[in-house]
């Protein structure tokens, strides 16, 4: 028996990849890891992307933009199990996906069956034509694949039990709000101040509300109504800093304050490689303080010596005159430490100040519960936070807020 041919065989590698998301805790229900271990995924990459890297848990690129950047791909499935998970499809359920590719629509139509409808809508022609050929040849025809601006989402096939957006948002369009059935669920990648969680929203009155914040990484949306982030390269592309809000900055000044000295500090809080979920709440508890931030994104081969953020897609960043980066060492088999890296003449104030921070989040929060996020619409205002720190996020269509428990002190 050749058993090599059968371990590297579409069919035992879809086996494979749907055991390891279950191990793992990603797919949740029997019916998303039967999804995984059905559809084909090989059948929804390019031909040139071999068996192992179609069932690898990773990304698979579908298309590039100009300057090479990814402007379309096949989501990880690790994430792709979370968020169907997050769903909560059920047979017979009406379901919207904004971003297109085939492979996840695939696997919501196995999820709601032969009675439940499924449209996935793209705006660019390339992705949605690649997603009906790939859907057909998979034996999904019944499908529906629409070219359009997924910010407005699909009105004909209103409304939905569930929308699910597979790119980077910077806002919850209110078109997704009005198609939504009463009691149905938006699950999206929604940035905020540089970093993306993926949220899953439930209707509460005039709002919506969060059940999860998964931290995670998309595809930024396309169109004349996305809000991305901006971009400021302070040297090339080897290293951006990433702004979410309408604050200026003096470019030029950060980039030669690298030219400078860097200031390191060290601080007391540690952490082992088993809190992975750890970072998640830094990140997000550094990026609610009210004060100038942003997050830093590097090359880390093309900039080595030179910065060492923790992160190097989104890390972290205290700006003012001059910039202060999260960064940690190790120090132990298991342990590492956190500390700061600064640059400019701010950079001794910057740096303690951001370990200041960690120190807080350390002793208030780090075992504490989960913010609650919340989207309002525009023009109404979040409820205040009396006592708690709370962070408001002013979009084009929304208000978000991220309200922080009471530090244990005030409880």
């Amino acid at each position: 028996m050749d058993t090599t041919v059968e371990s590297t065989s579409p069919d035992r590698l879809r086996a494979d990849l749907a055991a390891r998301l279950t191990a793992k805790g990603w797919t949740r229900a029997p019916a998303v890891e039967r999804a995984f271990r059905t559809v084909p995924r090989h059948l929804f990459v390019p031909d040139t992307v071999g068996l192992e890297q179609a069932y690898a848990d990773e990304i698979v690129a579908t298309k590039r933009g100009p300057d090479g950047k990814t402007t379309s791909s096949v989501s990880a499935p690790w994430v792709q199990a979370f968020m169907l998970a997050e769903a909560g499809l059920k047979p017979g359920a009406r379901v919207l996906e904004v971003g297109s590719g085939g492979y996840q629509a695939a696997l919501i139509a196995e999820l709601v069956g032969p009675d439940g409808l499924v449209v996935t809508i793209d705006i660019d022609a390339d992705i949605t034509g690649l997603a009906r050929t790939y859907l057909d040849r998979a034996g999904y025809p019944h499908v529906q694949v629409v070219h359009g601006d997924g910010d407005l989402g699909h009105l004909p096939g209103a409304p939905y039990d569930a929308i699910i957006i597979t790119m980077e948002a910077g806002d919850v369009s209110p078109f997704w709000v009005t198609q939504l059935a009463p009691d149905g669920r938006i699950v999206l990648p929604l940035r905020m101040r540089t970093l993306t969680r993926c949220l899953t929203l439930h209707r509460r009155h005039d709002h919506l509300v969060a059940s999860r914040a998964l931290q995670c990484g998309f595809v930024p949306m396309q169109g004349e109504r996305s809000q991305l982030a901006r971009r400021i390269p302070l040297r090339g592309n080897d290293i951006v800093l990433l702004l979410d809000e309408p604050a200026e900055v003096d470019a030029d000044a950060l980039s030669s304050a690298l030219e400078g000295p860097r200031v390191d500090v060290w601080s007391p809080v540690t952490i082992t490689g088993d809190e992975p979920g750890a970072f998640e709440s830094l990140h997000l508890w550094l990026s609610s303080q009210p004060r100038p931030f942003g997050a830093l994104a590097v090359d880390r081969q093309r900039t080595e010596g030179l910065v060492d953020p923790q992160d190097r897609f989104t890390c972290p960043t205290l700006l003012g005159d001059g910039f202060a980066y999260l960064t940690m060492r190790k120090i132990g088999d298991n342990l590492w430490q956190f500390g700061a890296h600064g640059f400019g003449p701010d950079a001794h104030t910057l740096t303690t100040d951001l370990l200041d921070l960690t120190t807080i989040w350390d002793r208030d929060y780090r075992h504490a519960s989960t913010p609650k996020i919340t989207i309002h619409p525009h023009g109404t205002t979040p409820p205040a936070a009396t006592g708690q720190p709370q962070l408001v996020v002013t979009r084009r269509h929304t208000t978000i807020a991220v309200t922080w428990p009471a530090p244990r002190a005030h409880r």
